[in-house]
């Protein structure tokens, strides 16, 4: 019988013998499909809820069409028809309607683990439309709900004297969130949402089209290094949401030497297996955290309320990812 539980480091998850992936939590949870979600229980709901003092509230997405060109040359801006079925009213139509296109959670059916399954061993005949197992939906009919923290990733590198160039799409130290949270006077909680500001996204949407269509022919864009370290530090931490305002948290291109070249080379070696397929983490990419940041700046106050409830859409892979910071 496994001895791997939801207290086992990582080590202990990439020293696995009992059939599942080194460096998976296969099996820990007893509510599979919520994945490192399972970590922001009632407790640290409760928790969060003392945080919210002023009543200020954040948006975290940006509008649906607003990456349009998409870095993702598939993901297109989804297209709005008004319809009437008489004159007195009015429905929406939306074709191309891509859910991971603008702010959004990657769910557990985004990456499996190549040669072996999605998260937890689920074949891929259950990874199906309508389907349950896995589902976006697992995350919607029980919110991810506890206390964000923001990494101030933007403001640290600028203080080191080394102001983010995302024009040259530099890749990101796991380390720096360490660092972060250090130079923020921050304790990093167990259960936590981590909200990982660099500006990319601000950035690209404020871009001239030169620089936009630039990164977007190089596929080159600010994130994480690919390496272990960073699944070594959200499974340590026992972070329930990774959330950051990149197009994919890692750095691409990937990196010459990721570890994984040979592991997931369906991908040129990127980490989403490791950090989806085999842990569970709920991913947020194009989140926008320009206003919170702003005003964590202001006040000093990096955490908060926060509250993410992607569509109640059954089987979905990703989905608009509906979050909220409250202070």
């Amino acid at each position: 019988m496994s001895t791997i539980g939801a207290d086992s480091t990582y080590a202990d998850l990439c020293a696995r013998t009992d059939g599942a992936p080194a460096g998976s939590s296969w099996g820990v949870f007893d509510n599979r499909d919520r994945g490192t979600a399972n970590f922001a229980g009632p407790g640290q709901v409760r928790d969060a809820a003392i945080l919210v003092t002023r009543g200020a509230v954040f948006a975290l997405d940006y509008p649906l069409g607003a990456f349009d060109p998409p870095m993702a040359r598939s993901r297109t801006a989804p297209k709005h028809t008004i319809v009437s079925a008489h004159a007195e009213s009015r429905d929406d139509l939306l074709d191309g309607f891509y859910l991971q296109a603008s702010s959004h959670l990657d769910g557990l059916r985004h990456r499996r683990v190549s040669g072996q399954g999605f998260y937890g061993g689920i074949p891929d005949d259950q990874v199906t439309e309508g389907s349950p197992a896995l589902g976006i939906q697992a995350w919607s009919q029980d919110p991810i709900v506890g206390r964000g923290l923001l990494l101030d990733l933007e403001a640290l590198h600028a203080e080191r004297g080394h102001p983010l160039d995302h024009a040259q799409g530099p890749a990101l130290d796991p380390a720096d969130l360490d660092a972060a949270a250090q130079r923020q006077g921050c304790e990093i909680r167990g259960g936590d949402l981590i909200l990982v500001h660099t500006g990319w996204a601000h950035w690209y949407l404020t871009a001239t089209d030169d620089q936009r269509n630039e990164v977007r022919s190089g596929r080159r864009s600010t994130g994480f290094a690919q390496s272990r370290y960073l699944a070594q530090w959200l499974w340590n931490n026992k972070i329930a949401l990774f959330g950051t305002d990149t197009f994919a948290v890692e750095v691409l291109p990937v990196l010459p030497d990721s570890p994984f070249t040979e592991s997931a080379p369906e991908d040129a070696g990127m980490m989403h297996q490791e950090l989806i397929g085999k842990l569970g983490v709920p991913l947020g990419e194009l989140w926008n955290l320009t206003a919170l940041a702003v005003d964590s700046r202001r006040t000093h106050t990096w955490d908060a309320l926060v509250t993410v409830k992607p569509l109640n859409f059954v089987g979905g892979v990703g989905s608009p990812c509906n979050a909220t910071a409250i202070r």
